[in-house]
Order: structure tokens, then sequence, then C-alpha cells
């Protein structure tokens, strides 16, 4: 069998299945419940503030379609015998293989967006930390319910392309960056979140799930491509990605800064005066950097800037899809820097520089007026208070309010792990519990414990 096709648990395939092994995996993930949370997971804009505005699922399924569109470009791209892409040839993931590692590149992210993530963190960072992409993975490899211990038991080179950060927590996370905060009176959920995000890694307690990852690849190739980098007062930094994980992660980029534009827009959170002032501001407008440097008539500033600001959507709807076009088009494949001599680990796919200078320019735009605006860090905060108090008091009372099958895994924990282990194993359970959360269940499980009016035993939550 095909190194890349094997899995942690080997099973027999039902009769007449006509389907290859990354078909397999994109169906477990797409009937997963880890996926159909993401319905009601918070992408940017809160959920309830409108039926148009993107969730974690919405997001997820337009990372997988500009994912397969990148493939797909490179793939029609190869058959040209001039084409830049010639070299790499049958090194390109399938599509259904593509497709699932973008569809699952949020699973593991919990509720509330980043507050909840910088909330979890800064409970669980005595005790392994906390980090959305190292929690798909585990989703992946052990907490999936289709199979007993081995989650969703991907293949190998699916695992791969799902972990973005190859480099597991204790060996990134610097104990400085987390910077204490000076009043000793403030209640224990006030904090500010810059100062408990955690390193972008994979959890040691997972490194079963890597150790599997990398089996055919020999010790010397495993330790270019773990390379990391010291970033001061800041966690360490993992260097390398993957191939398919620089497909998956590209097209992340690609989908937040325009659909995350698009949301904007249609909210009047940006108004045509700070798009023009931040285009001027950098020359992007003087310089006609739209027609100039990308020969495209079709996408000059003034038809885009007037078409995104137009009162009828399909106008602004037609230019995001072009600038989404723009950059599926405008794809390299270059050496990662890792020296590794498996193309699965010494290339990536990335945007020409100057293309990325753009999207990075539209995103400066989305992060300063949207994602840093006082309203989505107001309800990112109220998300961060919930969910730290929520695991206050699960792990202190675990056998009295946690529900009764994790309850199992909180007790099961203690005879599985080694002493002196035994408290993080259990703490793991539990933010595995909350993080597997929705936004509405969190808020729904909060009420019951915190608020009196609300709650019932007669109540499903």
């Amino acid at each position: 069998m095909n190194h890349e096709c094997e899995r942690r648990l080997e099973k027999r395939k039902n009769e007449n299945d006509v389907r290859d092994e990354f078909d397999r995996d994109e169906a477990r993930l797409i009937h997963s419940a880890a996926f159909r949370r993401l319905q009601s997971k918070t992408q940017v804009l809160g959920l309830g503030e409108g039926d148009f505005y993107r969730t974690r699922l919405t997001h997820s399924m337009e990372v997988a379609q500009i994912g397969r569109g990148i493939v797909q470009y490179i793939n029609k791209s190869e058959d040209s015998k001039d084409s830049k892409f010639s070299d790499y040839k049958n090194k390109m993931p399938s599509i259904s293989l593509i497709t699932a590692i973008c569809l699952a590149h949020d699973i593991g992210h919990p509720p509330f967006g980043h507050g909840g993530e910088v909330a979890l963190n800064y409970c669980m960072k005595k005790h392994g930390g906390f980090e959305g992409n190292a929690q798909t993975l585990r989703i992946l490899g052990r907490l999936g319910k289709y199979t007993e211990n081995h989650g969703l038991n991907p293949t190998r080179r699916m695992l791969l392309g799902v972990l973005k950060y190859p480099v597991s927590y204790n060996n990134l996370v610097n104990e400085h960056a987390y910077r204490k905060d000076d009043d000793l009176n403030a209640p224990y959920w006030l904090f500010k979140s810059d100062t408990q995000k955690p390193p972008k890694c994979y959890y040691d307690c997972d490194q079963e799930i890597v150790d599997f990852i990398f089996e055919t690849v020999d010790d010397q190739e495993i330790s270019k491509f773990k390379q990391h980098k010291n970033n001061e007062d800041k966690h360490r930094k993992a260097l390398y990605k993957s191939l398919d994980s620089s497909i998956m992660n590209l097209a992340d980029n690609i989908s937040y800064t325009l659909h995350d534009l698009e949301d904007a827009l249609s909210l009047g959170m940006i108004n045509r005066k700070q798009w023009d002032d931040h285009f001027y501001d950098d020359h992007f407008y003087d310089n006609k950097f739209f027609l100039d440097r990308f020969k495209n008539k079709d996408l000059t500033y003034d038809y885009a800037t007037n078409e995104l600001f137009s009162e009828e959507s399909y106008k602004r709807k037609n230019v995001i899809g072009k600038l989404v076009h723009l950059m599926i088009s405008n794809v390299v494949i270059k050496p990662n820097g890792s020296g590794c001599d498996d193309p699965l680990l010494s290339l990536a796919v990335e945007l020409t520089p100057e293309v990325e200078r753009l999207r990075e320019h539209i995103f400066k735009l989305v992060y300063a007026v949207v994602i840093k605006s006082d309203g989505v860090q107001q309800l990112e905060f109220k998300g961060q208070k919930l969910v730290v108090e929520l695991f206050q008091v699960l792990t202190k009372d675990p056998e009295r309010f946690l529900p009764e099958s994790t309850k199992r895994r909180w007790k099961n924990a203690a005879s599985n792990i080694p002493t002196g282990d035994v408290e993080s194993a259990q703490m793991r359970i539990v933010c595995d519990f909350i993080s597997g959360m929705t936004d509405d269940y969190a808020i729904k499980f909060y009420e019951k414990l915190f608020v009196p009016s609300k709650g019932s035993i007669f109540d499903r939550i």
C-alpha cells in the first residue's frame, strides 16, 4: 500500500466501495459531528448578527473551494509543456484530499473565535496549552466518533496536510510571553488577550499521532522539517509547512481576506473614504497597482472600488470573485527552505510577491477596521469570560457538573496516564469538552449554571 494512504487503524472496506482512500477521508469529515458544529461557531461577526454573514462552516466550505481551485489551476497549467509547474506533476494532492484538508482546517476552533482560543489557553497553559490547529489534529486523530480511540482515522497524508505547525507546545512555548497583569485584585477571568496567546503548535500529549505521520520519514528529514526559531519575548515559531498544508493555508488566507472584506462592506463597517485613504497611503492607487502590475483591464482600481461600494450587491460579489480568481491564478511553487528531499516536506505553494502584497494590504484594512473594532472585540471578550468561568466550574467539581459521557473519559484518564500527569490529562478532557461546544451550546450551558432564571432539569442542551 502507498504509505500516504495508510491509516493508524486499518479497517476492512465495505464491499463494492469504489472510493479511493482520500474520497473516504473527505466523506468521514463531512459526516462528522465536529464539522457540523462549525455552523454554530463564530467566524468574525457574531452569530445572530444576521443570516448573511459567514460562520466557521461557510468559511471552511469557501476555503475548500479555493483550495480546489489552486490545485486545478496548477494541474491545468501542468498540461502545457512550457508550464512553470511542469516539474511538479504528480506531487499535487487529489481534489478529494485537498477538499478534506481544507474542510477540516477549522474543526478544532472553540466557541467564540479567538476569544475562546485565548481563554482555553489561559486555563491550560500549565497543562499543555490550547491551540485551534492542534485541536484539529486531536479531533481527527483521537476524538472524532468514527472509531473508539483513533478519531476519524484519516490517511497519513491528510494528517500531514492538517498538521499546520509541526512542532509541539513544549518546544515552542516561551513562559515570558505569558505576561501577568499587575492588578492582583482583578478577577481570574480578567486579562489582556494579547498576553495569553498560545504558540502555534501541536499538543505533546498527541505525539503518537505525529509519530505516525512521520513514521516513514528518516530522522534527518524530520529534524529539518521541524526547525523553529526564537522570537524574542514571544513564543518560538515553527518555520515550515508541508506542500498540502501550504495550499490549505493559502486558501484560508485568501478566503478570510476577501470574504471578511465582503461581509464588512455589506455591513457598512468599511466606507469608501477608508478604502481610498488606505490605498493612497501606500502608493497603491498612485501606481495604478491593480492595472499596471497585473495587466488586468477588468480590474482597475477605479472599477474595483466603484463596484465594491455599489448599492447593487451583485456588483460587489463580482469584484470579490475577480479578486479571488486573480489570486488563484497567481500562485507559485517554490522550495520552502527546509532543505528536505521529500517534495511533500520541501515545497510550498504561495502567491507571487506582488499579489501577496495586495492581499496583505487588503487584510490590514479589514484587521484594523473590523477585527479590532470595539464591537467585535467586545463579543470576543464576552466569549473569553464565559469560557474561563465554565472551565473553572467544570474543573473544580467535574464529577458534579460534567455530562456522563465526558465524566467517564475524565475518570478513565486517571487509569491511562502515568503518575504525575493525571491532573493535566483530566484538564485536557474538560478542555476537549468546552472546545467542542458551539457558541449557542456554551451560552445555554453557562446560563444553566450561572443564571437563576435559566435552566431546568428537563433541558436538553
